[in-house]
C-alpha cells in the first residue's frame, strides 16, 4: 500500500486540477483502510521526496488529532517509534518541522510518562554536543511543551537547567529561538518551587535575546513574548530585573535600524511593565531614564518622502490603532498616566513636553501635543485643578500653526481634552468653538483627514454643553444639513451625521426645529443598497439612537415602529456586524422612549442578540496548520455512523484561550452592545420581557470570562440590570413566582459580581462591577441582602477595594507603602466602591451595619487629611455625609450615628474650611445629615455647628455651597426646631433662596418651610414675600421633581387659602409670566 500512496500524494502536487481530483478521491478510499496508518508511517520513512514525507507527516497528524482512539495500539506504539526514528534521521528543516507538530498532537493523547523514548530522545538530543542535533532537540521540545505543557511539570527543574546553559550557546541562535519559546510556554505553569531557577534565568535570557536580534528580528519578536508572560505569571520573577529589562527594552525600542515591529515589541513590553509595576518603576528611579528614551521616539520626523500613519489622508482621526514606535512611546506616556500619582509623573514629564512644544521643530512640537493629549484621561483631576488654563492656551494655539501636522495633532489633543477634563474645560466655550467652527467653514476645500480631526474634536467638545450650544445651533445645523445634502465625499456626509448625533447629545429639545430634516437625511441613507453607503448607514443608525434619546417621547415616539422595522430589514438582508450592533443600540434606545413598539418584535430582536453573543464568528485560531489536506481529512468520515462521536477527545475552539486566538473587533464590539442592548431593552420592557430573560441571562453570564475585557465589562452591566428589571417587574406583579425569580437572579449575580471584583485584572472592568453591584442594591434595596452572608460578602470586598487587596490593584503586600499619592484610577476605583458603602447602610438595619461601618471608616477617614488631594478629601467627606443620610432611614441609625459624632464632627468642620468648593460642599452636607442622623442627641453640638454655618454664609461665593448651607439648616430644623434660633436663622435661610445649583435640595428646604409654617405660622408669613417670589422659579421647573412641586403646591395653596392678601401682594410683585405660573397653580384643583 505504501507504494501506492506515494504515488497518490504525488499526484496531489500535481498543476493539474483533473489530476489533483482524481488523486483526492483515491486517498479518500485509501483512507478507509486500516492500514493506511503503517503505509504513512513507511512513506514518511521511506519517501526520497521530501515534500512526499512531509505530506504524510501532515496527514499522519491531522489522523491522529481527530482519531487517535480509533487508531489499534499495534499501531499507536509503532507510530510512537518510527516518528522519533525519523525524527532524528531527517535532514529537511520542513519535514522536521511537521515531524516535531506530529510528536506535539500526540504527546496530547500519550502523556511523557507513557512515551519514555521520548523523554529519552529529548534529553539525549538537547545535551549532544553536535549543534544541529541540540537545534533539532529544542525544536521538538518546544512544539510538544507548546502543545502539552502541564505534564511535564515533573521535569520543569531539569528543563530549567538545560535552558540556563542553552541560552549561552550564542553562535547557535536558532537553539536560542526554540529554547526561549519553550521557556514562554511552561512559563504560566511554573510554580515557586522553580521561581529561584526562573529568577536566576534572566540575565542570560537578555543577553540571549541580544544576540537573537543580530541573527533574526522575526525570531527575535517572537521571543520577546517571554518578558510580557513572565510579567503576566509572576512579577516577583522580574522586580529584582526591572532595571535590567527597562534598559533593554529601550536600547531596543529606540534603534531606529531594527524593525518597527521589533520595537513595538519592545516598547510594549515597558508598557505592560508599568501597568503591572508603576510602584517598582518609581522605587527603582526608571521613570527618568524611560522618557529620556521615548521622548525622542515620540518626536521623530517620519523617514524622507513617508508621513507618519495618523498624518495620512486615509487615518480614522481618532488617533487610535497605529502600531509603530511613535504610537507606542504615546501608549508608555497614557500607561504612566492611568498608573502612577501624577504629581511624580508631571515633576519629571512637564520639562520634556514644555521643551518639545518650544521646539522649531514642528515633529517635536507635534509630540508634546500628542503627550498632553494622552495624559488627559489618567491625570484629568490633576490637569483640570493645576493647569487647565496653560494647556488650553497652548493647544488653542496649535490650532494656528504654520504646519498641519501640528494643527492635527493639536486637534486630537483638543477632542482628549473635551472628552476628559469636563465640566471644567466647557467653559472655555466663548474662545473654542469660534476656532472649531473656523474649521467647519471651509468643509469642501480642506484634506479628508484633516476634517476628520476635525470633526473628532468638535463632537467631544459639543457633546457636554448642554444648552450653552444654543447660540452655535443655527451655524452647526446649516453646515451639517448642507453636508448632508451636498458634500459629494461619503466620509463628508458620514461625519456629518456623526456630529449631528453629538450635537443631540447636548441640545436635546433645543435640537426639534431641525428635526425633519435630518430624519429625511437619515432615511434617505438607510434605505440605500449600495456597499459603498455601509459605513454612512451604520453612523445614521447611531446618530438615530441618540436622537430617540435626546429629543423627546412627543418628537420621536411616531417615529418608533417604522425605527424598529427599519433595523430589522437592515439586518435581514445585510450581513455586518458593525450595522448589526447599531441595531441593537437603536432597539435600545427606542425601548426607552415607546417600549410597547419593541414588544412585538421582542422575538427577532433577542434571536439576533443572542445568536451574535454566541457566535465565534471573528475569532479565529492562531495556529500553525498546514491547510493542504484539511478539507481531505474533514470529508473521510462522511458515511461514517459515528461520526458524532470522533471529536469528543478534541474540543472545540476555547475564545477563553485568548492568546491562542486572533479576534476581529467589530464582532467583539457587536458582542459588547448586544451586551448593552439586552440590559437596557429588559427594564425598559418589563413584563414583555419575562420569556426571554432566562435564555438572555445564560448567554450573557458565559461571557464574564470572555477575553476581551469591553465584552466582560457589557457581560456583568446586562446582569446587573437583569436583576433591576426582575426588581421592577416584582414591584408591579407582587406574586411569589415574581419573587422567587428575583432571588434566584440576585443568588448567582452578586456572589458572581463580589468574585469577580477580587479576581478581575483589568481596573476600568471592576469599576464598572462595583458600580452595578451599587445600582443593583439601589434598585433592589433591602431584597438583595436577605442571604443572611450578602451583607459579610458585599462588605469584605468593598474594604478589600479600599485596602487595595483585590487582584487589578495589585493585590500584593509587598509593596504596601505609607505614601499617600497613587494614580488617579486607583483612587476612582475606591471612589466607586466607597459609594457602595452608603447603598448598604440603607439597605440593612444600622446594628448590622454598625460592624462593617466600624472596619471601614479608619480608611474614609484617612483620606480626608490636608495632605491628601482635592479628589480624596472631596471623596471621604462625601461618604461620610452620604453614610449619615443612610442611617437617617434605617431602625437604629439614630443609635450609631450619635456615637459616631464626636469622630466625625471634626472631620466635617475642617472640611467646611477647605479651600476646595467641593470639600466644603460635602463637608456642610454631612454636617446637615449628621444633625438629622443624630436627631436630639446631636442638640449639644447645635451652637458649634450653627456659628460655623453663620460664619461661611458671610463669606462663601461658591452657589452650590450656599445651596447646601440652606439645606443643612433646614435638615437641623427639621429634626429639633427648639434649638435653633429662628429669628436669626430663619430670614438668613430665605434671603438666599431660591437655590441656584444644588436643585434637588429644594425637597428639604421646601419641607422645612411646610413644617415651620405649621410651627410658626406668623414668622413664615412674614417671609412670605421672598418665600413665594423663591417658590415661583421653582415651580414648572424641569429640574426639580414631581414630589417637590407637589410640597410647594401645597404651601402656596395654604398661602392663598389663609392669608390671601399678603400673599396676593407677593404675587403683585412678581413678573407677569410668574404671577400667571402661580395664579394657574393655586387655582388648580
Amino acid at each position: 500500500m505504501a507504494e501506492e500512496l506515494e504515488k497518490i500524494l504525488l499526484q496531489l502536487t500535481e498543476p493539474d486540477n483533473a489530476v489533483i481530483q482524481q488523486a483526492t478521491a483515491q486517498l479518500k478510499q485509501a483512507f478507509k483502510d486500516p492500514a493506511i496508518i503503517p503505509a504513512l508511517c513507511a512513506v514518511m520513512s521511506g519517501s526520497q521526496n521530501p515534500q512526499i514525507r512531509q505530506s504524510a507527516a501532515v496527514m499522519l497528524r491531522l489522523r491522529v488529532k481527530k482519531h487517535w482512539k480509533k487508531i489499534c495500539p499495534e499501531d499507536r506504539e509503532s507510530l510512537k517509534a518510527v516518528v522519533l526514528q525519523v525524527f532524528m534521521q531527517e535532514t529537511e528543516h520542513t519535514v522536521q518541522h511537521s515531524l516535531s507538530q506530529l510528536c506535539a498532537v500526540m504527546i496530547k493523547h500519550e502523556t511523557p510518562d507513557r512515551w519514555p523514548a521520548l523523554l529519552q530522545l529529548l534529553n539525549q538530543a538537547t545535551k549532544s554536543s553536535n549543534p544541529r542535533d541540540r537545534q533539532v532537540g529544542l525544536l521538538l521540545l518546544n512544539k510538544v511543551m507548546d502543545a502539552n505543557p502541564e505534564p511535564f511539570k515533573p521535569h520543569y527543574c531539569q528543563l530549567l537547567q538545560l535552558f540556563s546553559t542553552v541560552l549561552q550557546d550564542y553562535n547557535n541562535p536558532t537553539a536560542l529561538y526554540y529554547c526561549i519559546l519553550t521557556l514562554t510556554a511552561i512559563t504560566a505553569y511554573t510554580g515557586k518551587e522553580e521561581s529561584n531557577q526562573m529568577r536566576s534565568i534572566i540575565p542570560s535570557l537578555i543577553v540571549a535575546l541580544q544576540h537573537l536580534i543580530k541573527a533574526d528580528q522575526g525570531q527575535a519578536g517572537e521571543a520577546m513574548e517571554v518578558l510580557n508572560e513572565l510579567m503576566d505569571t509572576e512579577m516577583s520573577i522580574i522586580v529584582p530585573h526591572a532595571a535590567a529589562i527597562v534598559r533593554f527594552c529601550l536600547e531596543v525600542g529606540s534603534d531606529t535600524t531594527l524593525s518597527d515591529s521589533l520595537r513595538v515589541k519592545a516598547l510594549s513590553c515597558i508598557a505592560f511593565l508599568i501597568k503591572l509595576k508603576s510602584k517598582t518603576v518609581l522605587k527603582q528611579k526608571l521613570l527618568n531614564p524611560i522618557l529620556q528614551s521615548i521622548f525622542p521616539v515620540l518626536n521623530a520626523a517620519p523617514r524622507p518622502g513617508e508621513q507618519d500613519p495618523e498624518d495620512a489622508e486615509d487615518d480614522s482621526g481618532d488617533g487610535t490603532d497605529n502600531d509603530n514606535p511613535k504610537h507606542c512611546a504615546a501608549q508608555i506616556i497614557d500607561t504612566m498616566a492611568l498608573h502612577m500619582p501624577p504629581e511624580k509623573l508631571f515633576e519629571q514629564l512637564m520639562p520634556l513636553t514644555l521643551a518639545s512644544l518650544a521646539s522649531e521643530n514642528p515633529y517635536e512640537r507635534k509630540g508634546g501635543l500628542m503627550c498632553l493629549a494622552v495624559l488627559a484621561e489618567g491625570c484629568a483631576d490633576h490637569i483640570r485643578t493645576k493647569m487647565l488654563s496653560s494647556v488650553l492656551q497652548t493647544v488653542c494655539q496649535s490650532l494656528s500653526d504654520s504646519n498641519q501636522v501640528v494643527r492635527s495633532a493639536g486637534l486630537f489633543a483638543l477632542g482628549q481634552f473635551s472628552e476628559h477634563l469636563q465640566p471644567e474645560v466647557s467653559q472655555y466655550c466663548a474662545e473654542l468653538m469660534p476656532l472649531l467652527l473656523g474649521y467647519l467653514s471651509s468643509l469642501n476645500q480642506a484634506k479628508v483627514g484633516h476634517v476628520t480631526k476635525a470633526f473628532y474634536a468638535l463632537e467631544n467638545f459639543m457633546e457636554n454643553l448642554g444648552a450653552d450650544i444654543e447660540p452655535y445651533l443655527p451655524t452647526l445645523m446649516d453646515t451639517m444639513l448642507s453636508a448632508l445634502n451636498n458634500a459629494e465625499n461619503l466620509k463628508i456626509k458620514e461625519l456629518a451625521v456623526s456630529a449631528i448625533g453629538a450635537i443631540a447629545t447636548a441640545a436635546h429639545e433645543l435640537l426639534v426645529p431641525y428635526f425633519l430634516p435630518v430624519i429625511e437625511s437619515l432615511k434617505g441613507f438607510l434605505t440605500a443598497t449600495t456597499e459603498e453607503m455601509r459605513s454612512l448607514q451604520t453612523q445614521s443608525l447611531g446618530t438615530l439612537a441618540t436622537l430617540a434619546r435626546t429629543v423627546g417621547n412627543n418628537v420621536f415616539g411616531p417615529l418608533a415602529a417604522e425605527c424598529v422595522k427599519l433595523g430589522l430589514n437592515l439586518t435581514d438582508t445585510i450581513d455586518d456586524p458593525d450595522l448589526r450592533r447599531c441595531t441593537y443600540s437603536l432597539y435600545s434606545a427606542v425601548s426607552t422612549v415607546s417600549p410597547d413598539c419593541l414588544t412585538p418584535h421582542l422575538t427577532a430582536i433577542t434571536t439576533v442578540m443572542l445568536l451574535a453573543l454566541r457566535s465565534s464568528e471573528g475569532i479565529t485560531a492562531h495556529v500553525e496548520e498546514d491547510k493542504t489536506f484539511v478539507l481531505l481529512d474533514e470529508d473521510d468520515n462522511d458515511s461514517d455512523p459515528d461520526n458524532d462521536q470522533l471529536l469528543d477527545d478534541e474540543p472545540a475552539i476555547d475564545i477563553h484561550d485568548a492568546s491562542g486566538y486572533i479576534v476581529e473587533n467589530s464582532y467583539i464590539d457587536e458582542k459588547e452592545d448586544a451586551c448593552d442592548a439586552l440590559g437596557e431593552i429588559a427594564f425598559s420592557t418589563g413584563v414583555a420581557f419575562q420569556p426571554f430573560l432566562e435564555s438572555s441571562f445564560q448567554e450573557v453570564y458565559k461571557l464574564r470570562d470572555f477575553p476581551h475585557e469591553d465584552v466582560r465589562r457589557a457581560a456583568f452591566g446586562a446582569m446587573g440590570q437583569f436583576c433591576q428589571a426582575q426588581h421592577k417587574v416584582w414591584q408591579e406583579n407582587p406574586t411569589e413566582a415574581n419573587h422567587q425569580a428575583l432571588h434566584k437572579l440576585l443568588d448567582v449575580v452578586l456572589p458572581c459580581f463580589v468574585e469577580a471584583v477580587r479576581r478581575e485584572p483589568e481596573r476600568q472592568v471592576v469599576m464598572g462591577i462595583l458600580e452595578n453591584m451599587n445600582n443593583v442594591m439601589k434598585s433592589c434595596k433591602e431584597e438583595a441582602f436577605k442571604d443572611p452572608s450578602r451583607l459579610k460578602e458585599i462588605s469584605n470586598v468593598i474594604r478589600d477595594v479600599l485596602k487595595q487587596g483585590t487582584a487589578c490593584q495589585g493585590g500584593d503586600s509587598d509593596e504596601t507603602d505609607d505614601e499617600e499619592q497613587q494614580a488617579e484610577y486607583d483612587a476612582m476605583l475606591q471612589e466607586y466602591a466607597g459609594e457602595g458603602i452608603p447603598l448598604v447602610a440603607s439597605c440593612v438595619p444600622a446594628d448590622r451595619f454598625a460592624p462593617f461601618l466600624n472596619d471601614v471608616l479608619p480608611l474614609i477617614l484617612s483620606k480626608a487629611k490636608s495632605s491628601c488631594t482635592v479628589a480624596d478629601r472631596s471623596f471621604s467627606v462625601g461618604t461620610i455625609g452620604e453614610i449619615l443620610q443612610a442611617l437617617v432611614g434605617v431602625s437604629g441609625g439614630q443609635k450609631v450615628a450619635s456615637k459616631l459624632s464626636k469622630r466625625l464632627l471634626p472631620v466635617l468642620v475642617a472640611g467646611v474650611r477647605d479651600s476646595d468648593s467641593e470639600v466644603r460642599n460635602n463637608s456642610v452636607f454631612g454636617l446637615g445629615c449628621l444633625a438629622q442622623a443624630a436627631g436630639p442627641i446631636g442638640v449639644s453640638d447645635y451652637p458649634m455647628m450653627l456659628s460655623v454655618f453663620s460664619n461661611m454664609l458671610t463669606r462663601e461665593s461658591n452657589l452650590r455651597v450656599i445651596d447646601n448651607l440652606c439645606a443643612a439648616l433646614c435638615r437641623m430644623i427639621l429634626t429639633n426646631v427648639e434649638a435653633v434660633p429662628l429669628e436669626q436663622v430663619l430670614p438668613a435661610l430665605v434671603a438666599h433662596l431660591p437655590l441656584k445649583e444644588d436643585l434637588e435640595e429644594n425637597k428639604t428646604v421646601f419641607s422645612c418651610l411646610t413644617m415651620l409654617y405649621t410651627h410658626s405660622p406668623d414668622m413664615v408669613v412674614n417671609l412670605m414675600k421672598p418665600i413665594v417670589a423663591a417658590s415661583s422659579h421653582v415651580l414648572g421647573s424641569k429640574d426639580v421633581d414631581k414630589e417637590t412641586q407637589s410640597i410647594l403646591v401645597l404651601l402656596m395653596k395654604e398661602f392663598a387659602l389663609q392669608h390671601s392678601a399678603n400673599f396676593q401682594a407677593a404675587v403683585t410683585s412678581l413678573p407677569v409670566e410668574q404671577q400667571a405660573k402661580l395664579g394657574a397653580v393655586v387655582s388648580a384643583s
